[in-house]
Order: structure tokens, then sequence, then C-alpha cells
């Protein structure tokens, strides 16, 4: 077949398009081949659960899936009664992103709050976290962050215990949208856990997509009196595949090795190089702490459309507009970019 794309070319709209890491791609070759037991039952989703435990703890318990959207969509299911509400951001993905699919699909109901950074905190939880036992009103019994953000801010340990605390003082728990959660880690120079297990977190949906696998993602139960019946609801979501070793087998190459670490760390690197960069450009202010994989700016009239000429990216909220690397991103891609920046700009 004819290669229908330029594999050399790159752009900052999204790390989900970037391809497959190649680690990646020669776990699968290595999972192909012979017959396997199907729907989870083989050897690699076997050995993923060891590995998992030994990021989260040995009470973890990892549910393979398709997607982030089924990932959360089933995390919060299990989590929630049908009259069950979420207190998250407003620019939570769940809520921007998911096409109302924890709604519809979920059955619940999303009690969003709005946010400065993208980051919710005990106060801000209690704006929707009222009305236990009013039957006119969704029940609130979680809270969902997201790490790190879709402002690119990362919460760091103690926010997350702080939240948890709360959350489980008023009798709620505590879902993590983990998309992007190894790059908090490689920021915030902490362990999988910590941002965890060990912060309070109840459910995890640990991202791997964006981080160099071509799909899968999981659900991760930390703590599992707390979300019974995820087994069946993974299925009546159809979140589990048939030949689900090769979903576990990508998360294997990321996580039984540093290859989670080691992208996540390249990426980020490449926004602090774009970042500095960008910022001695006349019509270019920067809008978020870069605390991930992500920049996030405003431009001057004009400049964003001159430059859309070159790179797709993506305009956000009120007149922001954001570059993401990925693990891929190279010095020369960033530079690049720049370089059209400034003359975009100049132009404008």
């Amino acid at each position: 077949m004819n290669r229908l794309h330029d594999p050399d070319r790159r752009h900052f709209a999204s790390d989900n398009y970037a391809g497959v890491h190649p680690e990646v791609l020669a776990a699968l070759a290595e999972a192909n081949g012979g017959h396997e037991k199907a729907y989870g039952y083989d050897t690699y989703t076997a050995r993923l659960q060891e590995v998992l435990a030994g990021h989260f703890g040995e009470q973890a318990h990892a549910y393979p899936v398709l997607n982030g959207t089924g990932a959360n969509v089933l995390a919060l299911q299990a989590l929630l009664p049908r009259w069950g509400g979420v207190v998250c951001a407003e620019t939570a993905h769940i809520n921007t992103d998911e096409n109302g699919a924890p709604e519809r699909v979920g059955g619940l109901k999303l009690l969003t709050v709005a946010t400065p950074d993208g980051k919710l905190t005990p106060e801000l939880v209690d704006r929707q976290a009222w009305g236990w036992g009013d039957e006119h009103r969704a029940q609130p019994g979680v809270v969902s962050i997201t790490q790190t953000t879709e402002l690119g801010t990362a919460y760091s340990v103690a926010e997350i215990r702080a939240l948890a605390d709360h959350a489980h003082g008023l009798g709620m728990t505590v879902h993590l949208d983990g998309a992007r959660i190894a790059n908090a880690a490689a920021y915030l120079g902490v362990p999988l856990r910590a941002l965890t297990t060990d912060a309070g977190v109840d459910v995890l949906s640990l991202g791997a997509t964006k981080n160099g696998v071509m799909f899968g993602e999981a659900v991760v139960v930390l703590r599992p009196d707390v979300a019974p019946g995820v087994q069946y609801l993974r299925k009546v979501d159809m979140q589990l595949a048939s030949k689900l070793r090769f979903v576990s087998a990508q998360l294997l190459a990321l996580f039984e090795t540093d290859l989670w670490l080691r992208s996540a760390q390249h990426a980020n690197a490449m926004a602090v190089r774009l970042r500095a960069g960008v910022e001695g450009i006349d019509g270019v202010r920067i809008t978020q702490p870069t605390q991930s994989n992500a920049v996030f700016a405003a431009l001057a009239p004009g400049a964003a459309d001159l430059l859309r000429e070159s790179y797709q990216f993506y305009d956000w909220i009120e007149g922001e507009v954001r570059w993401m690397c990925a693990f891929d991103t190279t010095p020369a891609d960033v530079d690049g970019f720049v370089a059209a920046l400034a003359a975009a700009a100049r132009a404008a």
C-alpha cells in the first residue's frame, strides 16, 4: 500500500495526532501469532495486573478498555447509582469533549464548576456538593478531576489529597481522569502511586493513547469496595475487546518499563522549549502555566490564521489557542514552528 501521509511532518494540534511508539509496535508484534484466550483471559492481561499492582498497590485491579471516553463512562458508572451526580470542572474532558457520553450512556448527571485554571478545590466542590435527600436534584456522589487538566495544569499531590479528604468526608468518592497522568508525574517528579492510591483516589482512568499507544486505556480500581460490577459494566458499555491481549500488550510496553515516563518527559521538555521560543515574539501572550506537554497562548489578530497555513492546532477558550507536543516531537519541529509563528506575528 502506498503511504498516504508525510511521516516526517508533525503538527501541534494534539498528542493524539502522533503515531505509535516503536516500542509499542514491537510489543504488538510480539503478542501476535498463535492462539491466546479471548476477552481478557490471556497471559498478557494477567501480567498487566501484576505490573499495574506494582505502580498502584496490590489492591489495585485493572480493566483494559478501548478508549478514554469509554474508560471515563465505565469508571463513573461503577461509582454511582442511576440518580448520581458528578462534580467536575466546566473544562473537564468529560464535560467538554465526550459529546454527552457520561450522561447519555452513563446515565448520570454532570455538576460543573467554573475554575480559573481547570482545577477543583474543596471550596469549589462545595458549590455543587449539596442537596442530598432532595429528590428533585441529582445526588452528588463523585468528584472527578483531570490530571493534567484541559488547560495543561497539574494537580499537586497535596491538592489531590485535600480534595480526596474533603470528598470522602462528604461521603463521596474520587475519580481521576488520567489521560495525561504520565505528563503530570513527569512534571512533578513523583511516581504514579503518589498521585492516585496514596493521595486517596478511588478509581483511575489510566491514559495511554496520548502517550504513544495505538489504542487502549484502562480503568484501575484502587479501592475495590467502591466500584462493584466493573467487569459486567465493561461489557455493557461495549468496552470489552475480544482480542484484549493486544490492548494489554501495549499497556505492558508502557508500564512494564519506564517508557511511559520517558515519553512524557520528552513531550513535556518539548513544550518547555516551545514556550521559551514563543515568549519573546511580539503579539504572543502565554495564558496558562506550562506544566505538561501543552502550551496555551493568545495571538495577535490574524496571526493564528497565517500560522495555520503551515501547522495545525486548536482554538481553545476565549481567544486562546493550544499547542501540544508529543513523544515524537523533535527540537527541530519546535524550532520550525517558532520561526513560522514569528513570521506570522510580523505579517499580522
